[in-house]
């Protein structure tokens, strides 16, 4: 298949399917290596970046996905239905971010950092599709390992857990120095 012919292939896919699918199985379809297919896609990207249309590619890991461009969202709703917003307490977020971070965890390895119970901030964010489970430990009982998903990378913006935010040296020094002082007075009372 020649380039162009490729190229229309991989958009017609990405149209129709309207979820995100994986470069590997693009590759396979119009018979390029990983490396080719991903030259293709990262080609449309520029192309849809650079035009005043109102679709774009968006990445995810090993993944990509034809997309409304996030500035055509509010003429988008007025036609379409608003997808559902849903909030996350702040057990949900530190429990996220721990998953986020430290992939694959444990539950009990969760429960560890934050010093509470996480079962319900884990279950929720299982049901909305944050985090997922990877497989098991091997270890004693097989506990569950959890790990971020596709949804996750959707929801923050970003194209994998790489382009997280890392945490400023100097300010997790001070956080920790601050739990260390609030342990003490714990203890001291």
């Amino acid at each position: 298949m020649n380039k162009k012919n490729a190229m229309a292939t991989l958009e017609a896919i990405l149209f129709a399917m309207g979820d995100s699918v994986d470069i590997m199985r693009l590759a396979s379809v119009i018979e390029e290596d990983v490396e080719t297919t991903r030259k293709y896609l990262e080609e449309m990207t520029e192309k849809y970046n650079k035009g005043n249309g109102g679709i774009m590619l968006a990445w995810y890991d090993d993944a990509v996905q034809l997309c409304t461009k996030p500035e055509f969202y509010d003429d988008l709703i007025k036609i379409a239905t608003a997808p559902k917003r849903y909030s996350l307490t702040d057990s949900m977020i530190e429990t996220l971010s721990i998953v986020a971070y430290k992939q694959p965890v444990t539950r009990s390895e969760i429960e560890r950092i934050r010093g509470v119970n996480c079962d319900h901030a884990i279950n929720r964010l299982l049901e909305l599709d944050l985090i997922c489970e990877l497989g098991r430990l091997d270890a004693p009982g097989k506990p569950i390992l959890f790990g971020t998903t596709e949804q996750f990378l959707k929801s923050f913006g970003v194209r994998s857990v790489d382009e997280l935010p890392h945490p400023d040296t100097l300010v997790m020094e001070e956080f920790k120095q601050q739990a260390e002082e609030e342990v003490q007075l714990s203890l001291d009372v």
